[in-house]
């Protein structure tokens, strides 16, 4: 039983993407993360290069994986509970893991990781992973309608992503390449009313029939009228029409009201995560 780590992408998905892949729903952020990689390079997500790991069992079968692409918190996947535990045990020897910022993964296995990192921690975010059951449209329907995001749209978009991205603290720039791959699979919708976008959001490149909404944004100026509710009803049923038999989505556990939105549009919890850094 052991840990492997390296910084290779294609060694990591020999390893560990059968595995990673046989859990497509928990294993969500992982899947699309690899697949940017692929496609945008190793700098995808910042400067600084990933690196991946994979648990291989007692009886030499891979059970689950992690990945980093720095600034970001370590991902981890869905792992057995002596997976944790040796993943803990590791923090104090392996050199990839030295400069870490924290992780990010199910709530008690992000516990148990802030006990073994030996220093002071604190929980950054507290998630909640969804997936839709059956969509039901907002009522009562919010005014205006979808439509695709197209690339005169992309000034708009990067500047709304940054500012989702100040508002939730992610880390790193909004990404114009990210965007335009978005584009290309028609990933991006837009509301409009009264001939204006009002609202946004996207849904992932479906992977192994999984995909995943997000990120979903109406400015603050534009809120409280429905419009989230409106568009995230419509990326979903772009996500199926793309080819997606589960639709997922993150939500906030701090926002009471995209929770609220997400469970009267259909959706239904999963399971709860934790990103944990360094106090």
């Amino acid at each position: 039983m052991t840990w492997t780590f390296t910084p290779d992408l294609a060694a990591y998905l020999a390893a560990a993407g059968p595995a990673v892949a046989a859990e497509p729903v928990v294993n969500t952020v992982l899947l699309t993360v690899t697949d940017a990689l692929r496609r945008r390079g190793p700098n995808a997500f910042g400067p600084d290069a990933p690196f991946f790991g994979w648990w291989t069992g007692a009886d030499g079968a891979v059970a689950g994986g992690l990945l980093c692409t720095p600034p970001h918190p370590v991902l981890v996947g869905a792992l057995p509970a002596r997976a944790v535990r040796e993943l803990g045990a590791a923090l104090a020897d392996e050199p990839l893991l030295a400069c870490v910022a924290g992780f990010n993964a199910r709530r008690p296995d992000a516990e148990a990781l802030a006990r073994a990192w030996g220093r002071p921690t604190e929980i950054a975010e507290e998630t909640r992973l969804y997936r839709l059951a059956d969509l039901v449209a907002p009522r009562p329907a919010p005014p205006g309608r979808s439509r695709l995001a197209a690339e005169g749209d992309l000034p708009l978009l990067l500047e709304w992503l940054e500012a989702f991205k100040r508002e939730a603290s992610v880390p790193g720039a909004a990404s114009e390449a990210a965007l335009r791959d978005r584009l290309s699979y028609g990933g991006m919708l837009l509301w409009e009313h009264a001939g204006r976008p009002v609202s946004m959001a996207g849904f992932s490149r479906p992977i192994g029939s999984v995909s995943r909404i997000g990120p979903v944004y109406t400015p603050p100026a534009a809120r409280r009228r429905g419009y989230a509710a409106g568009v995230t009803h419509a990326v979903s049923t772009a996500a199926y029409a793309a080819g997606a038999s589960e639709v997922l989505l993150f939500t906030d556990l701090a926002n009471p009201t995209s929770n609220g939105v997400y469970l009267r549009l259909g959706y239904t919890p999963v399971e709860d995560r934790a990103e944990v850094v360094a106090a």
